[in-house]
């Protein structure tokens, strides 16, 4: 098959609209249709319904698109590896992690990476979702447990607990908690024990709910978790980093944590030698040092 034209069905399946393609692909409107027609000619097959709200790809079409995403997506980390120079540092580089974890240790920290590298492009794409690594919808993945997909080099970094936070307002107002038992006079604040999380996390909430917990507030990610606890609406479950960031909230029932919750980073093998990567690496890495650090110190 010709390379232009799938490029050029790539850019129309993409964007759902021949005028669109064109104008991402510096063609115009009649010269992106041409090559789509003879694209299907060559195939004998129609790739697109036509409808007056834009373009459907067909069955066949979506095998295609298939294929030319796959094909985008390795193209993209040839270019990333040949444009990476071992004496600068610049380009893109997509890191995944939760939104947890992504807002409320890793973002505040990226200013100390950018002075020493301003050419360097961070897309950070946060969600609980895992991203597939080996067909490169992420380069970098920080996750809270260890990744299962083959082809990838991945480092533990360090681990967390989940553990009980309260504002400090909201403790002069309804009273400091004694024992677990205290539970069941307090909003309980933490993620759906129905939805994805760590193990250790999931097995905290719910020894917790165990003791006839009243009301409940669920939060999807830690940072809404966290957002409540500090507009005082009640007893958080949050991870112990936030221990160090944020002075808006208390440790509450020392005694009560979960079991240690691995960190790992990892990237494609493919990756193994991009200087985005190991610059990236080094930071986190010196940053959790720093971190634990003044854990100790404290």
């Amino acid at each position: 098959m010709d390379w232009d034209k799938l490029r050029v069905f790539h850019a129309v399946a993409d964007a759902g609209s021949l005028t669109h393609a064109g104008d991402m692909l510096h063609l115009s409107q009649s010269a992106v249709s041409r090559q789509i027609r003879a694209l299907e000619e060559s195939l004998n097959t129609i790739l697109f319904h036509r409808h007056a709200r834009g373009l459907i790809l067909t069955e066949q079409g979506e095998l295609l698109f298939d294929a030319t995403s796959s094909m985008s997506k390795r193209l993209e980390a040839a270019e990333a590896r040949i444009r990476d120079s071992e004496e600068e540092v610049f380009g893109e580089l997509r890191v995944t992690t939760t939104i947890g974890f992504g807002t409320l240790w890793l973002a505040p920290r990226l200013p100390k990476l950018y002075d020493v590298y301003p050419d360097l492009k961070i897309d950070l794409m946060l969600e609980e979702r895992v991203l597939d690594l080996p067909m490169r919808e992420a380069d970098v993945a920080i996750r809270m447990k260890e990744p299962s997909q083959a082809d990838l080099i991945r480092k533990r970094l360090m681990s967390v607990r989940m553990r009980l936070y309260a504002s400090p307002s909201y403790l002069e107002q309804h009273g400091q908690i004694e024992s677990v038992e205290d539970i069941s006079k307090h909003r309980l604040i933490c993620q759906n024990p129905k939805s994805a999380q760590v193990a250790s996390g999931l097995s905290l909430v719910n020894m917790l709910m165990t003791h006839n917990v009243s009301s409940v507030l669920h939060v999807n990610n830690y940072f809404g978790v966290l957002q409540a606890v500090t507009h005082d609406l009640g007893i958080g479950v949050l991870p112990d980093y936030v221990t160090r960031d944020f002075d808006g909230v208390v440790r509450v029932l020392p005694e009560i944590e979960s079991n240690e919750v691995p960190v790992y980073l990892a990237y494609p093998e493919e990756l193994r030698h991009s200087r985005r990567v190991e610059v990236f690496k080094d930071f986190v890495q010196r940053e959790i040092f720093e971190h634990r650090k003044m854990i100790v110190e404290d």
